[in-house]
């Protein structure tokens, strides 16, 4: 990929006509009663006891993320943008993110449930007076409501956090929802051809965009195909039971130390049932549904499998391209879709189900390309380390973004079943270390067009 802050050749598709200012302040009202809703409903969901335990060293317990989500609120709305005097300031280390690791949490003086639920709720009190007295302009970090949908995303990303911490947990199952949608009657094609050429990649029109989006830029790809699906759990476990997990021809150095030292023989959360396999997700134990989209894979898992399918993991712009470019108009569109809010016909989002549905199952979804489901049902790993776009900068606080840059961390796109559609659109970056399986992902392959390919 080649990028360039020059004049781009393609335009990214310019949003509507500004709301009002009564428009913007009801709609960060219902956003920010929405994300309560379900962080009430996903730590209501629990005793006392499970609200404070570890249920895995890899996450938090959830009364951590619960107060967390109060403290950020009050740091940045409350203090920062309303100039208001602090509900308190002797939990702020507490719930300091970079102060104390997930692993050591337990042992910290956390907020008991009751205590906890009680200060987001005072927060939030204060927040909505903010909101009513607050001009949403003149100052850049007001303008729009940026730090209002700022703090709504944040709470939405707590919220999926909380989601897999959830999936972590052993005993009955406390969450419910229906199951997704099925399919439509009919076959897919197996990958689609992306043109290659220039287009906009990131935005600079987005108002709730986050920095690591910005700016707007010019990105080249060559020609490829993508597959039209995730891969599915039936193609993962052929890879399985070819021997996958035993071939090291098929794992990059680091990948195959990573899966010896772990022990990795399968997806987490799979095991034998006879001669297939069964899955556990949120407590109950079901056969794998071959068409979903396989879940809970590290990047390594993906990387060797799209070598063993003689393919590869597509590059973050790759994926950008494949869910934005319309070739009919030479625009980068805000969805596969369009331009329309995600709305239950476009995607699996905002925890609705709780699995990725089959593959084919949201065909309003499709990008102009004809690629389906790179919004919602599994994170999907891309080969790029996380970096700063040209003419990146950092805000409102560089620990945001800035501090995960380098070849540490590998890009995820596209958002999962668990996510929320405020925090998620098709410029957003999502990214993690390239070992985590607790997280919602998986991915699709992608391949170098050859030249006879291409008429």
């Amino acid at each position: 990929m080649t990028t360039s802050q020059s004049q781009p050749q393609t335009a990214e598709t310019r949003t509507a006509r500004q709301p009002s200012t009564e428009q913007l302040r009801d709609r960060v009202a219902r956003e920010l009663e929405r994300a309560r809703a379900r962080t009430t409903a996903l730590t209501d969901a629990v005793d006392d006891h499970d609200l404070t335990r570890q249920h895995s060293r890899l996450m938090s317990p959830l009364v951590w993320d619960l107060a967390h989500i109060g403290n950020q609120e009050e740091l940045w709305l409350v203090r920062d943008v309303g100039g208001r005097e602090p509900v308190r300031t002797d939990v702020d280390e507490l719930y300091d993110a970079f102060k104390h690791a997930r692993s050591v949490r337990p042992e910290l003086p956390l907020l008991a449930p009751g205590e906890a639920r009680g200060y987001v709720s005072e927060v939030r009190n204060k927040v909505f007076d903010v909101l009513e007295r607050t001009p949403l302009e003149g100052r850049r970090l007001v303008d729009n409501a940026f730090a209002f949908g700022m703090i709504v995303q944040h709470e939405q990303q707590h919220d999926e956090t909380m989601l897999a911490t959830h999936q972590l947990r052993t005993g009955d199952p406390v969450l419910h929802a229906p199951a997704p949608p099925a399919a439509p009657a009919g076959m897919l094609p197996a990958e689609v051809l992306v043109p290659g050429g220039p287009f906009v990649m990131g935005t600079s029109t987005e108002a709730w965009a986050l920095d690591n989006e910005r700016p707007g830029h010019t990105a080249h790809t060559e020609p490829f195909f993508l597959d039209t699906t995730p891969v599915t759990n039936a193609e993962y476990a052929a890879f399985v039971e070819a021997g996958g997990y035993d071939e090291e021809r098929w794992w990059s150095g680091a990948g195959w130390a990573h899966r010896v030292s772990a022990s990795l023989v399968a997806p987490r959360f799979w095991q034998r049932d006879g001669s297939g396999w069964a899955r556990t997700a949120f407590g109950r134990t079901e056969p794998l549904h071959p068409a979903q989209p396989v879940v809970h894979v590290c990047f390594y898992e993906a990387e060797a499998y799209a070598r063993w399918a003689g393919k590869r993991l597509p590059t973050e712009a790759e994926w950008e391209k494949a869910a934005r470019f319309d070739p009919a108009t030479g625009l980068s569109r805000r969805y596969p879709w369009g331009e329309e809010e995600p709305a239950e016909q476009h995607a699996n989002l905002g925890q609705r189900h709780l699995s990725p549905a089959p593959v084919g199952a949201y065909p309003a979804g499709a990008s102009a390309l004809g690629v389906h489901q790179l919004v919602g049902d599994v994170w999907e790993w891309t080969s790029t380390d996380l970096h700063p776009y040209p003419g990146f900068e950092a805000f409102p606080y560089r620990e945001y973004s800035e501090v995960f840059f380098g070849p540490a961390h590998k890009v995820l796109r596209g958002g999962s079943f668990g996510t929320d559609p405020s925090a998620v659109r098709a410029t957003f970056r999502n990214w993690d270390l390239p070992v985590r399986r607790q997280i919602f992902a998986g991915f699709r392959c992608a391949r170098d067009a050859k030249p006879g390919e291409l008429s």
